[in-house]
């Protein structure tokens, strides 16, 4: 492993580390009487009878687990009164990719305001054992008003930083390098919905999942979420776009134990300018024909998307649009079987199928020949180990277009 490689992993496992003794320390502190209650025998002593209780509580930071990509999703978070600070970090142990993220969170009774820093290093194909990487630094403020428990509008202001140490996309960056944007959105649904969230929010911080259950959805629920992105090149800002994003769910209860939830995201730039032909380098990809930072495209692939298709077989585009479809029904619910010496508590069967297209031109839309379908068999489990409780997802999944090969997927997920 190259030593640059190295020193990274080595201060990712400290991050980690640092951020779960803080977090132990928070809870210990919660956790721990008053320092200044009466002494034993001084006036005004409450018995022991009447002394509060301190429940003890399993220390566990939110955890996600995916395989066989080897990612690592951790967080941990303490709430002070009406402030909520949170440390999130997530690692990839097989190509060594990082991304640190420190939030500060105020609710109000009008407004919910959140400011936060981050640093995300993403290298390059590690069978190359290559030093490549690329790195996006920023901090942004995201600011809520919520109208009602179900309706909320979002506002965005994000800058970042982008470099890499590639000689090719050093290149193109030359010509950009600093991302400057506007987001404004609005959410029908729960506002725990992570995924909804990263289209108004945070979109680098999006905790990814296999299935659309997760997000809280109950019996005849439905959900919207519609956000447009201003990048413009003012002040330090290097790119200039405009992109629309919206995703919208269903679940239908097809029986007391059997739904199905349907979801469709669509994605489009309203503007895109060209870079002048002359001044990019003599090898790169479509991505770089425009003013639009990499990370800003839409993707097809993925564990939130597709489900399969691996992310190397369809490159990604401005134009998106793609549909999922997940047929929930159980084998057991809320029974106790120890196996393994673990307690398994539930079991649903899940049917998947989708189909999407992606590209440059919205003539994608209505040619058929370019959409890909897909569809595979899953699960989601609930499980107890000792005190603490995990959720297990799987799918193996298989393109039924291109040459993309089976697709196998598996998620951890703690929860107390």
């Amino acid at each position: 492993m190259p030593p640059s490689r190295l020193r990274i992993r080595l201060s990712a496992l400290a991050l980690v580390g640092l951020l779960l003794q803080l977090l132990a320390a928070a809870t210990a502190r919660a956790q721990s009487p008053d320092a200044q209650a009466p002494a034993p025998g001084s006036a005004g002593e409450a018995s022991e009878d009447q002394q509060p209780k301190v429940r003890e509580q399993p220390f566990l930071p939110r955890l996600d687990v995916f395989f066989p990509e080897g990612d690592l999703d951790l967080r941990v978070n303490h709430l002070i009164n009406k402030v909520f600070f949170e440390g999130q970090v997530k690692y990839n142990f097989i190509k060594g990719d990082i991304s640190a993220f420190l939030r500060y969170r105020y609710y109000g009774y009008q407004k919910t305001t959140q400011f936060t820093v981050f640093d995300t290093i993403a290298f390059q194909d590690v069978q190359k054992f290559s030093n490549d990487f690329d790195r996006v630094r920023g901090t942004l403020l995201l600011m809520q008003w919520p109208h009602s428990f179900q309706q909320r509008t979002y506002g965005l202001v994000e800058l970042d930083r982008i470099s890499s140490n590639r000689q090719d996309i050093a290149q193109v960056l030359v010509l950009g390098h600093t991302n400057t944007f506007l987001r404004f959105g609005y959410q029908v649904g729960t506002p725990e919905d992570v995924q909804s969230n990263a289209i108004v929010g945070e979109s680098r911080a999006v905790t990814q999942r296999l299935f659309t259950a997760y997000r809280e959805i109950g019996p005849g629920g439905a959900g919207f979420t519609g956000a447009v992105t201003y990048g413009f090149p003012y002040g330090p800002g290097d790119f200039d776009y405009v992109k629309l994003e919206a995703e919208a769910l269903k679940r239908f209860d097809v029986s007391a134990q059997t739904f199905l939830i349907g979801r469709v995201h669509a994605g489009t730039f309203l503007r895109k300018d060209l870079r002048n032909p002359a001044e990019l380098p003599v090898t790169h990809d479509q991505l770089d024909d425009y003013t639009v930072p990499r990370s800003e495209f839409f993707s097809l692939s993925g564990r939130d998307n597709l489900r399969g298709l691996s992310s190397s077989t369809v490159l990604p585009g401005s134009e998106e649009l793609h549909t999922t479809w997940e047929y929930f029904f159980p084998w057991f619910l809320d029974t106790h079987h120890e196996f393994l010496h673990v307690d398994w508590q539930s079991w649903y069967w899940i049917l998947y199928t989708g189909a999407g297209t992606v590209g440059f031109d919205r003539k994608v839309y209505t040619d058929l020949s370019t959409y890909i379908p897909d569809a595979g068999l899953g699960f989601e489990t609930s499980v107890k180990l000792g005190k603490y409780g995990f959720f297990l997802s799987g799918i193996v999944a298989h393109a039924l277009k291109g040459n993309s090969g089976v697709e196998a997927r598996v998620s951890v997920k703690s929860y107390h």
